[in-house]
C-alpha cells in the first residue's frame, strides 16, 4: 500500500517539517559524496550499539561523538528508495501533527521520536556492530500522534493488483494499524536486525509518538509559535480531491460540491478530483474560473453516468468555501 496523501488539510505551511524534509535530503547528498568513505561515515554518524558497550570503540570515537550519533543517525538514509519513502510519510502525516502541536514542539517531538526509536532499538541489539541509519523511527513517532489525532481521516491509497493500480480511500486508523502490525510480525519473525531492518525501532518510535504527543501537548505554545502560525497560515485547499457524487435513481446525472477557499475563488484555480464508481476510478481536471461565487455550479458536460445506449450524463460541482 502506498499512501498518496490524506484528507485532513493543515491550517499552516508545516515550516519545520518542511526542514526536516530538506535536512534530511540535504545530508543524504552530502553522504553520497564520501566516495570511498561512505561507509566510514556512516559508522561514525549511525547508531552503532557497540560503541556505548565496548569500551575500546566507545573510547575511540569519544563520549561527544557518540551522543551526536543518538541524533545524527536519523539524517541518514541507505538509499533513494529509503529516503524517498520516510520523506514521502513525513510530508503526509507531519504536516497535520505540527499544525497540532505548533512548530517549536513538533521539532522538540520529532528528535525525541527518533531519540527514543533508536535508544529501544539499543536496548534489544547492545552489543551490535552494525550501524543503523534512517529517519524510519522518527517519522514511525509522528505516524503514531496522527493515528491519535485523526483516526477516521481518510488516507488515499494506492494499491497495486497484479499491475493493475487501485486508488482506496481507507481509514487512518486501519491503514496505520496495519502498518503496525505489519512492523510487529516482522520484528517477531526476525532475529534482531539479522533482515537489514530495525523493526523494533520503528515500533519504538511509533509508540513514542503517541506517549509523546500526550505529553507535549500539555506544554503551552511558545509565543514565536504564534508568531509563525500567523504567517504561515494556508490559503489553498488540496490540490488532489477524492469526490462520491450521486444523483437520481434512473438519471445521467451526477452532483457533488467542490471544496475551496474563498482565495482560490477570487483568484480562480484548478483541481484534480478522482471520482470512484464501482472497481473504476476517474481523475478529472477541474478548472475554477477566477471570481466565482459560493453556491455557483460548474458542469462537466460528458462525465455524468453513461446509459445502455451510450448516452452520457453531466456532473454539476457546486462551489462550497472552506476555511482550513
Amino acid at each position: 500500500m502506498i499512501p498518496l496523501r490524506d484528507n485532513i488539510r493543515s491550517k499552516n505551511v508545516p515550516v519545520v517539517n518542511n526542514l526536516l524534509i530538506g535536512v534530511n535530503i540535504l545530508v543524504f547528498l552530502i553522504q553520497l559524496t564520501q566516495g570511498a568513505n561512505e561507509a566510514r561515515f556512516v559508522y561514525t554518524y549511525g547508531l552503532v550499539p557497540a560503541k556505548f558497550t565496548h569500551p575500546a570503540l566507545s573510547a575511540y570515537f569519544g563520549t561527544a561523538s557518540n551522543l551526536f550519533s543518538l541524533i545524527s543517525y536519523m539524517f541518514l538514509h541507505g538509499g533513494f528508495t529509503h529516503i524517498l519513502f520516510n520523506m514521502w510519510s513525513l510530508w503526509i502525516f507531519g504536516d497535520n501533527v505540527e499544525d497540532r502541536l505548533g512548530s517549536l514542539r513538533y521539532l522538540g517531538f520529532y528528535l525525541a521520536a527518533g531519540l527514543i526509536s533508536g535508544l529501544s532499538h539499543m536496548a534489544l541489539n547492545m552489543n551490535s556492530q552494525v550501524p543503523t541509519i534512517g529517519a524510519s523511527g522518527a517519522v514511525a513517532g509522528v505516524m503514531g500522534a496522527y493515528f491519535l489525532l485523526h483516526p477516521k481521516a481518510k488516507i488515499l491509497t494506492l494499491v497495486p493488483i497484479i499491475i493493475i493500480p487501485w486508488l482506496f480511500e481507507i481509514p487512518a486508523f486501519i491503514f496505520l494499524g496495519l502498518w503496525f502490525a505489519l512492523q510487529f510480525i516482522s520484528a517477531a519473525g526476525s532475529h534482531g536486525s539479522a533482515t537489514g531492518i530495525a523493526w523494533w525501532a520503528h515500533i519504538g518510535g511509533f509508540i513514542a509518538g503517541m506517549v509523546l504527543l500526550k505529553l507535549i501537548d500539555r506544554v503551552p505554545a511558545a509565543g514565536l509559535s504564534q508568531k509563525i502560525r500567523s504567517t504561515t497560515a494556508k490559503k489553498t485547499s488540496h490540490r488532489l480531491q477524492m469526490l462520491h457524487p450521486g444523483g437520481k435513481s434512473g438519471s445521467l446525472h451526477l452532483y457533488d460540491s467542490l471544496p475551496i477557499t474563498a482565495f482560490e475563488a477570487m483568484t480562480g484555480t484548478s483541481k484534480y478530483v478522482t471520482i470512484p464508481q464501482g472497481f473504476r476510478r476517474r481523475t478529472l481536471r477541474v478548472n475554477v474560473p477566477p471570481g466565482i461565487k459560493e453556491g455557483n455550479t460548474l458542469r462537466l458536460r460528458g462525465m455524468g453516468r453513461t446509459s445502455n445506449t451510450g448516452e452520457r450524463g453531466d456532473l454539476y460541482l457546486t462551489i462550497q468555501f472552506v476555511a482550513w
